[in-house]
């Protein structure tokens, strides 16, 4: 014989739990509230702005020699746990070198720089090239002016062919800062220059224009044919002027 049971009323004696309409970052347990979060381990509070760990980096390379080596192992140690290039630093640390006119350490670290592939601004290459000049480095300068002018030979800054012509006017070179014998066996000067005497257009060898003017001959020769044929044009029309008052009038 079948018999019906009514199931328990299990239902109506659970409480509800109502959950927050807005959860922000926040993980809710049942009746329990939020749970506390941590800070994550690798991730650190205390910040350092750029400017101070620019500092650092100078006085990480402050006390070490010239050597090319050690200089660069203390710099890849120092970025050694950075996720990113520290461009913004670096460039804060020569800022910083150039104040100080720390021009060989603004070379090293210039040079690591563009090593590792960062930073290639022609404002990194004038600065680099200034550093070099004044450092004595002449022969480098040129060869890294010589470089950037050949890749950039349309839109070259002039800010560079000042600083080149700083550089040479500087030191007294004269003769790199204008080039006078390879302008001069590549564009030979003209044989003959045009000039105006009394109003006139006149062809004189340019040798001759070197002279001075009273010593020059062939100016004064023209110059004295051009006086003749002032007085003679002058003295025909006063002889035309003179028959015209000597005819009769009809």
């Amino acid at each position: 014989m079948l018999r019906y049971y009514s199931p328990p009323d299990y239902f109506g004696r659970l409480s509800f739990v109502e959950f927050p309409k807005k959860v922000r970052n926040v993980v809710v347990c049942a009746a329990k509230g939020p749970r506390p979060r941590y800070p994550r381990v690798w991730k650190t509070r205390t910040k350092i702005g750029t400017v101070s760990k620019s500092l650092k980096l100078i006085e990480c390379i402050k006390g070490l020699s010239n050597v090319k080596e050690e200089v660069y192992g203390a710099l890849d140690s120092f970025i050694a746990w950075d996720l990113e290039f520290p461009l913004i630093t670096v460039k804060k640390a020569l800022k910083a070198l150039e104040h100080e006119k720390e021009w060989k350490r603004i070379i090293q670290v210039t040079k690591w720089m563009l090593s590792k592939g960062q930073g290639r601004t022609m404002g990194s290459y004038y600065l680099l090239l200034h550093a070099l000049a004044e450092d004595g480095r002449i022969d480098e300068a040129e060869e890294l002016w010589t470089k950037l002018f050949s890749d950039n030979l349309q839109s070259m800054p002039r800010i560079f062919f000042d600083r080149m012509i700083a550089i040479y006017y500087k030191r007294d070179m004269h003769d790199k800062m204008f080039e006078h014998q390879k302008l001069k066996n590549k564009y030979p000067p003209p044989k003959w220059e045009y000039r105006y005497i009394k109003g006139k257009r006149v062809k004189i060898r340019s040798e001759n224009l070197k002279k001075p003017v009273i010593g020059n001959k062939e100016i004064n020769e023209f110059s004295n044919e051009t006086d003749n044929d002032e007085d003679s044009n002058s003295n025909s029309d006063e002889d035309e002027g003179g028959e015209l008052e000597a005819s009769p009038v009809p």
